[in-house]
């Protein structure tokens, strides 16, 4: 183990978690303590699982636990490997929603009593009704209470024509955002030159007959149509380098912000995508605002989301989590519009952003589960 620190609350019971299937990491919490394991990589590698199952084993040699903790994800070897030390151990085993996991890590890791309003974004986690989520809005109970959330508002799902493979390629994605909107035709003749005629009519006829084509609400896949409208990137080399590349642009336009073009909040991006298009690509200066607009565009929309629930739900805070917020273009013009009306920003701190640092809210949630289970056979005893 290589890391530990302490949260400014007890956890009501121990839980090991297995973190999630990217950036592996798992963590045991007890206390008021949160052992880390070492970061594993992801699960996709035969040797990134047998790292986790041994930093698993070394984690519970430290002591028993009341439960396990897992991504929803069924086919991820970090649920595998906890309903099988569940199974061996008798404990409780627990699934905890991606997104819910990400914005519990703050709550754990700032004490947060009350309950918060949750952003959180990424490329993609299961969602409770079986669809990619990764652009959510949600209300979460704080404290010991954080078992408790629902998803009350999300980014405008995308197509992923190709399913993981749009991931990689975000040509893919800025094709589905011009075919949402009845463009289709023009798949082939803007994208044709890149990628092969063949490929683009092709993907055209996937969007047209919905074949391979989930849908998607994950704010990296809004990030990869930007960056493929504008000419970014056809094929990613490395996880979000696109938008990596589309922040690095839109810096180049912060010293004029003040003055640039807006659009109406709105969690819908496909206008703003679809404006990208016809940015001319030898115009650095008007390619480097059109990705800061669309930066304003995502940060506006979603506080303007947040404001809203954080009123319909009586809130004061809301917690950033997930791999976006990397973003700083993102995550400072957020928080400066959330504070702007009065509400408190909290985002992580210790743990990473990302799913290196889900293990720490799917331990806290779980450990609530427990507490929420065992206060509930306590008032039934009671009663009989």
């Amino acid at each position: 183990m290589t890391e530990s620190f302490t949260l400014p609350a007890a956890a009501p019971a121990r839980v090991l978690a297995c973190g999630a299937f990217l950036k592996n990491r798992a963590a045991r919490l007890e206390a008021n303590g949160l052992a880390w394991s070492v970061v594993h990589g992801d699960l996709g590698d035969a040797e990134a699982c047998r790292a986790l199952d041994a930093s698993a084993e070394a984690l519970l040699a430290q002591g028993g636990v009341d439960a396990i903790a897992h991504d929803l994800h069924p086919d991820f070897h970090s649920t595998r490997l906890a309903l099988a030390l569940g199974e061996r151990l008798g404990v409780p085993v627990i699934g905890v929603q991606h997104h819910h996991a990400h914005i519990a890590a703050v709550i754990a890791e700032a004490g947060i009593e009350g309950p918060v309003i949750g952003l959180a974004l990424d490329g993609v986690g299961l969602g409770s009704d079986g669809a990619a989520w990764g652009g959510e809005v949600l209300w979460v109970d704080g404290g010991e209470r954080a078992q408790r959330w629902e998803r009350v508002a999300h980014l405008q799902p995308i197509a992923l024509p190709g399913g993981d493979v749009a991931a990689r390629e975000p040509w893919r994605l800025a094709a589905a955002v011009l075919h949402s909107l009845g463009r289709g035709e023009e798949i082939e003749a803007r994208f044709g030159a890149v990628v092969g005629a063949s490929t683009a009519r092709g993907l055209k006829t996937m969007l047209d007959r919905g074949l391979n084509c989930p849908l998607s609400s994950g704010a990296g896949r809004w990030f990869d149509a930007a960056a493929g409208a504008l000419g970014l990137s056809v094929r990613q080399a490395f996880e979000a380098e696109a938008a990596i590349a589309l922040e690095q642009l839109a810096t180049q336009a912060l010293p004029g912000a003040a003055h640039a073009a807006s659009f109406a909040p709105t969690l819908d991006l496909r206008a703003v995508v679809a404006e990208m298009f016809e940015v001319p690509r030898d115009d650095a200066a008007a390619r480097a605002r059109a990705a800061l607009r669309f930066h304003h565009a995502l940060a506006d929309g979603l506080a303007d989301a947040a404001v809203h629930a954080a009123r319909e739900h009586g809130c004061d805070t809301v917690v950033f989590g997930g791999g976006c917020f990397l973003n700083r273009v993102l995550s400072e013009r957020l928080a400066h519009r959330l504070q702007s009306q009065g509400l408190a920003v909290h985002a992580p701190r210790h743990a990473p952003c990302g799913d290196a640092g889900l293990a720490l809210g799917q331990a806290w949630v779980a450990a609530c589960s427990v507490a929420a289970s065992r206060s509930a056979s306590r008032d039934l005893a009671l009663e009989t």
